[in-house]
């Protein structure tokens, strides 16, 4: 890969909590600089009609009636549309490998009724949670297993978020959003691998394809060659949120710079991920677009819970600290917005 201009911020160094002027949340970002053109949403429309609706939502998703509207955005590592001929097939495997679907990545986007801004909180997947209608205890990621209805349903009960729409996007769909958005620029201090997700980087800042922005997103073993040793991180899962809310502002910058160029790309970029993504079935992406726009380009706030680890039943989970019910009271829609670093 050649060396691009520095990125605005370094991989693996981003604070928890930071403001973002870039749009977010997928199939929103591709159809936000081509509103207005009468051509560019019909295109879309005709894309998003086809994308698959998640069915059994009905008694889980809260009407709107707060000052905010949250999405449950869910990066999913479900193999069902898993390629053999990709070359990252041995490392993610088939149905055979893992049946089902299991959240790998949960985030709440809260925009503000008004558009007056937009704010992201990421939960880690470890956190130790009554699963809703189990009547058992386990990490959150394992809701997903139960439905997406009952991830959703167990992040109201929990956390007493309500949740109005929900994005469920795969891995084949991140690696071909950000292969249409053109790559995406990273910046490496040290040489930097991963040998679960197949991460290899040099130091120095590169565009990434879709592949390599995967293993860096996917990487809960991140480990650079610091000091004349390889060194992982020991912040884990903790550190992949950070490096991932990062990315995801680097992929929406460059879906928009692309869309800038070429505004009529925003159909391609919709079915680039059509196949890969599901949503609830009132949610109309072009309308959110919309409503969107105003509030990203006021910024966007960024939110990491504080945890703690804890032993459960002897799994290594985390539960939350001190601090975080002033953020949970901001997504619940009554308490004022926290501070941002």
């Amino acid at each position: 890969m050649s060396a691009e201009a520095p990125a605005s911020s370094r991989a693996g160094r981003s604070r928890p909590r930071r403001r973002s002027s870039a749009p977010l949340a997928l199939v929103f970002a591709v159809a936000i600089a081509g509103i207005g053109s009468f051509g560019v949403i019909h295109a879309a429309n005709e894309r998003t009609s086809n994308v698959e609706r998640i069915e059994g939502l009905e008694l889980v998703l809260q009407a709107q009636d707060g000052p905010a509207q949250n999405y449950l955005l869910i990066g999913s590592d479900t193999r069902e549309n898993a390629n053999p001929n990709d070359p990252d097939f041995g490392g993610i495997g088939d149905t055979s490998a893992v049946q089902g679907r299991r959240s790998d990545t949960i985030m709440i986007l809260r925009q503000e009724a008004d558009g007056n801004g937009a704010s992201i909180l990421s939960l880690p997947r470890d956190l130790w949670v009554d699963i809703a209608g189990r009547g058992s205890s386990s990490r959150i990621n394992s809701a997903y297993s139960d439905g997406t209805d009952v991830l959703a349903a167990t992040i109201t009960q929990e956390y007493g978020i309500p949740i109005h729409h929900v994005v469920d996007v795969d891995f084949s769909g991140f690696k071909d959003l950000v292969d249409a958005a053109g790559g995406v620029v990273l910046c490496f201090e040290y040489a930097t691998r991963d040998g679960n997700t197949g991460l290899d980087q040099q130091p120095g800042c590169r565009r990434l394809d879709g592949l390599e922005a995967l293993q860096y997103a996917r990487s809960r073993h991140y480990t650079e060659f610091r000091d004349g040793a390889w060194r992982e991180d020991p912040r884990s899962d903790l550190s992949r949120i950070e490096r991932q809310q990062d990315l995801m502002q680097s992929i929406a910058d460059a879906t928009v710079d692309r869309l800038k160029s070429d505004p009529f790309i925003a159909s391609e970029l919709i079915s680039a991920t059509g196949d890969s993504v599901r949503m609830d079935p009132g949610l109309d992406p072009i309308a959110a677009a919309g409503t969107l726009r105003k509030a990203f380009s006021i910024g966007l706030d960024k939110y990491q819970l504080p945890v703690v680890g804890v032993t459960k039943n002897g799994n290594a989970v985390l539960v939350l600290g001190d601090g975080a019910e002033i953020i949970l009271d901001y997504f619940r829609g009554v308490g004022p917005p926290p501070p941002v670093d």
